[in-house]
């Protein structure tokens, strides 16, 4: 199937072909019946000679109906723009094929209507001067009249090679479906419309909407039921686990977790805007949203969004100023999460950035973000290559190694006799979102020694080292089950060892021969949290999974530390922590 919508100035004749075509009624509704005009949006389909499935989204020529028009427009892959003999090129006429050409529509068919009221070919030429100067420049054309039929074969022809140049959809892609339409059927709840134009909607398939998680209870498409629909189609959804009031048009049933809700986003206009301009009405598939601009040179620009909207690099949308009805520029999204322009110069330096790429890849936004989880990129559009530095965890290269340098330098400082800095701490230090992240930084010169960093000439002798090891592997799964002295004696840590250990930081002790790992304390005070207030040496002890030889000193270490506090000879409560 393939998905077109029809534009062109009010009362050309649209709905009037489309039914010619397809034997359907576009018009939904009694009041655009009575005044012979489409006021909301049309469907109709039909089968051609050649096999393939057209679906027409009608949309209205009025000048106060673009939004709707462009509700229409915007996620549909292709465009039959019509024009009348006897009336020629008119002024709707001009601002949808503006609107194409901002949205990037770039498949389509002209239609020249009513060819039994007028002579035909003024109207051709002055379409074919208007689309000479689009992406629509060299599109088929066609002259028909759908009262008399005339050249109606011509133009299902003509709609067969233009659905055999489209593009194919990808439909294992992640679903994102502009809704615009939203009703409720009684015995079946809520159904909302839309043009699938990526992926594939299952029954059963969940779904989230308005960032509530919904639930695919039945699909249609062209009036017939379906256990699954691929990209591209005109599909109904029924869906569970949400209310009628909850949805509406310009809102977007997505695939969980795969695409970034966007509130603020930097993009590329065309053409380049006025610069004082600050607000206007953003257009992307079937949403209408308020923005601020703020432009930032070289015709970029950063808009907020009243609402945030699930956006990747590379979508297109328009600008339109509702109060003088005009176009006032195209964009491309360039970043979904821009970062913050706090400092003088900043959006210079911003537009500079964004003006060495015409389009993003991984690579320019690593160059712009440093570190982004593959899941990220590709929820951002933007599908990672070549290999994450630690989990789904990729970094910008030359970001990476002043990462490196940094956490060099920072451990280098320290003085001698220092223990070095936890892997956690060195996370905090550089502001990582990730320890996993501070671990892979360790490379030469510095080694990691019990959960410290240090520099490798300062790292423990390789007995006491391996002696911790075999401690924290003892300890592993259960941090709280100290070993007794025997098991200290046979690690090896006794005396000058555990001396040796306990400076450099990669055991604690608690009390005589209670060692543990560095971290148990919080690790303590966090399995603590989980129990009534107060509990006893007893509570604690079964919680923590381990022995009153144990406990006892783990909960003094926690009352001197200011952790815990007791509040009778057997009872403590959790101090709060901010």
């Amino acid at each position: 199937m393939q998905v077109i919508a029809t534009t062109g100035h009010v009362d050309h004749g649209k709905s009037t072909l489309v039914r010619a075509l397809t034997g359907m009624e576009p018009d939904r509704w009694a009041e655009e019946r009575r005044r012979g005009m489409t006021i909301d949006l049309g469907f109709a389909w039909t089968t051609l000679g050649s096999g393939e499935r057209i679906a027409f989204v009608d949309v209205p020529g009025h000048e106060r109906f673009v939004t709707n028009m462009l509700a229409g427009v915007g996620p549909c892959p292709a465009v039959m723009l019509v024009v009348a003999a006897d009336q020629g090129w008119q002024a709707q006429s001009a601002e949808h094929l503006a609107a194409l050409e901002a949205l990037g529509v770039r498949h389509g068919l002209a239609v020249i209507t009513r060819a039994d009221l007028a002579d035909p070919e003024p109207a051709w030429k002055e379409t074919y001067s208007h689309l000479q100067k689009t992406g629509l420049a060299g599109i088929d054309g066609v002259v028909v009249s759908g009262r008399t039929r005339q050249g109606l074969d011509e133009l299902e022809a003509a709609l067969a090679r233009l659905a055999a140049a489209l593009p194919e959809p990808d439909t294992e892609d992640t679903v994102r479906l502009w809704i615009d339409r939203v009703f409720t059927i009684a015995g079946a709840g809520t159904v909302v419309t839309g043009t699938l134009t990526g992926g594939t909607l299952r029954i059963g398939d969940e779904l989230e909407a308005g960032g509530s998680r919904v639930r695919i209870r039945g699909l249609q498409t062209l009036g017939e039921q379906a256990e699954r629909v691929a990209a591209t189609a005109r599909v109904a959804v029924n869906l569970r686990g949400v209310d009628r009031d909850d949805l509406s048009r310009g809102m977007a049933l997505v695939t969980p977790q795969a695409w970034t809700p966007a509130q603020v986003i930097d993009v590329r206009l065309d053409p380049a805007m006025d610069h004082r301009r600050e607000a206007a009405v953003l257009h992307l598939g079937s949403a209408a949203v308020p923005v601020r601009i703020r432009s930032l040179g070289s015709g970029t620009a950063r808009l907020t969004l009243n609402r945030s909207l699930p956006l990747r690099t590379s979508d297109r949308g328009l600008l339109r100023d509702p109060g003088r009805r005009e176009i006032v520029a195209g964009f491309q999204v360039l970043d979904v999460r821009p970062p913050a322009l706090r400092r003088r110069g900043a959006a210079a330096a911003r537009a500079a950035a964004l003006d060495e790429v015409t389009l993003p890849d991984a690579a320019a936004l690593l160059r712009w973000h440093g570190l982004l989880t593959g899941s990220e990129l590709r929820a951002m559009g933007c599908p990672p290559g070549g290999s994450p530095v630690t989990g789904d965890w990729y970094a910008d290269p030359e970001h990476w190694s002043s990462l490196t340098r940094r956490l060099a330098d920072h451990v280098a400082r320290r003085p001698a006799l220092d223990p070095g800095v936890t892997v956690d701490a060195a996370a905090q230090l550089l502001g990582l979102p990730d320890r996993r992240l501070a671990a892979a930084l360790v490379v030469a010169p510095l080694v990691v020694e019990g959960g410290r960093i240090l520099p490798a000439g300062r790292a423990l002798p390789p007995a006491i080292a391996k002696a911790v090891a075999r401690l924290a592997a003892d300890l592993d799964g259960h941090p709280f089950n100290a070993p007794t002295a025997e098991r200290l004696d046979e690690l090896g840590l006794t005396g000058k060892a555990l001396a040796a250990a306990l400076r450099s930081g990669v055991v604690l002790s608690i009390g005589k021969n209670v060692v543990l790992l560095p971290g148990a304390l919080d690790q303590a005070a966090d399995t603590l949290a989980g129990l009534p207030a107060p509990f006893t040496v007893s509570d604690a002890r079964v919680a923590l999974g381990t022995s009153r030889r144990v406990a006892l000193p783990l909960l003094e270490c926690l009352d001197v530390r200011g952790i815990t506090q007791r509040i009778d000879n057997d009872r403590r409560v959790l101090r709060p922590r901010g």
